[in-house]
């Protein structure tokens, strides 16, 4: 499958993340510990807001994107880039292929206006089900979709089904709408998902799958009480208390610095109290 990462706190350098660590997500491009496969070489891709965080009021403001559909491992204009660019919320994703074509308009995070979406995972049965799944996004959304993934139309069946208004009941009514016509296509298990998603402001979290076995999905631990314990760790004194990072799998060894996502649950990262909750999918 894929492996991916969302940030979200006091803006850095995107290399802090992509390839500094021990488990940095370019080491688990070629090296992954928790995910279907070890290697994901099928493209990668970056999604980022401005380095203060500012989203206008108007909701105009579209992040930027960068993609490719070679080997996270050997791109010099992703190291480039993430050397240069600093950002306080980005997504970060690295894919192994379940089937549709390595091109860059499959390859993750997928944006539309103010938001970004990326995906570990697949819906099964995916070319009995596909156009059934089409036919349920809204018209004046179906334009805009580019590839062929199931990622991607999962995206734009949640904007169909209210993301901007209510991410969570938006994407408990998609994944209810796959596993209905999936069920309906005599797949047992329909869907397998880690996603994040964010508009800007607030990044949501999901880890959910039909057989209730998700991928691996972790978070960071509060930063108080990263510095703490590990009072000598310079990393932790640079960014605010509001600083977490959302993982298909640790990006370090060091211990209590991750928590895993429990299966069937939502996570809202945003300024002040974050949110952890149950996942249920909801039938529109």
């Amino acid at each position: 499958m894929c492996r991916w990462l969302a940030y979200s706190g006091s803006p850095i350098p995107m290399e802090e993340l992509l390839f500094k660590p021990r488990f940095s997500l370019i080491d688990q491009s070629l090296h992954a510990q928790h995910g279907a496969q070890t290697t994901n070489g099928d493209g990668f891709g970056v999604g980022w807001y401005p380095a203060d965080g500012g989203v206008p009021a108007d909701g105009a403001y579209e992040p930027t994107v960068f993609r490719g559909i070679g080997p996270a491992w050997g791109d010099a204009n992703l190291r480039e880039l993430s050397r240069s660019v600093r950002s306080g919320l980005f997504l970060a994703h690295i894919r192994a292929s379940t089937g549709t074509a390595v091109q860059q308009t499959n390859c993750h995070p997928f944006r539309h206006g103010r938001w970004l979406w990326l995906h570990n995972g697949l819906v099964r049965g995916f070319a009995a089900v596909k156009r059934e799944l089409i036919l349920a996004v809204d018209p004046a959304l179906f334009p805009s979709i580019g590839g062929s993934t199931d990622s991607e139309l999962m995206f734009y069946l949640a904007l169909t089904f209210g993301l901007a208004d209510d991410p969570v009941a938006a994407v408990q009514r998609m994944v209810a709408h796959v596993e209905a016509v999936g069920w309906r296509h005599g797949i047992e298990d329909p869907i397998q998902m880690t996603v994040a998603t964010t508009d800007g402001g607030r990044l949501w979290a999901f880890r959910y799958s039909s057989e209730k076995d998700s991928r691996s999905l972790y978070y960071s631990t509060d930063v108080t009480a990263l510095r703490t314990l590990y009072p000598e760790n310079e990393n932790f004194t640079r960014v605010s208390e509001e600083t977490r990072i959302v993982v298909s799998e640790p990006l370090s060894d060091l211990a209590g610095a991750w928590t895993p996502v429990p299966e069937s649950s939502f996570g809202v990262i945003q300024e002040g109290a974050d949110e952890l909750g149950p996942f249920r999918p909801t039938s529109v």
